[in-house]
């Protein structure tokens, strides 16, 4: 992958949906990838409206959506055995650091992951 792209926590995404500017700013012509759990989560919203489920489908048209493979379910077994972490976290940190990408999140938990290129969004 080159330096122009950026993996996306889902909250990230969610935050972007929304319309923050200064994450509109920040994604504006990069390569958006994210995790197949990303994708589950969004889509699995209760009470998703069909605008909404547009919205997100064309949002996740636009990004590379990276699936998991034996190297990546090591690193996640790695990871939540090391910092008990959510199995969701543990697979986007994973697979973020497997495609040697920056991981924007705005969620705490991943502050105690040292070895991953990570970059914390405050609101």
């Amino acid at each position: 992958m080159n330096g122009n792209s950026l993996f996306l926590d889902t909250n990230i995404v969610l935050y972007f949906l929304a319309g923050d500017e200064t994450l509109t700013t920040l994604l504006d012509k990069r390569q958006i990838t994210v995790s197949f759990i990303t994708e589950l989560e969004l889509l699995s919203f209760k009470n998703l409206s069909d605008i909404e489920r547009t919205i997100i489908q064309s949002f996740l048209s636009d990004c590379v959506i990276m699936d998991i493979n034996a190297e990546i379910k090591k690193s996640v077994i790695e990871l939540r055995s090391k910092y008990s972490i959510k199995l969701p976290d543990a697979i986007v940190a994973a697979t973020a650091n497997y495609f040697n990408q920056p991981l924007i999140t705005a969620d705490s938990d991943f502050k105690k992951l040292e070895e991953l290129d990570i970059i914390f969004y405050e609101k």
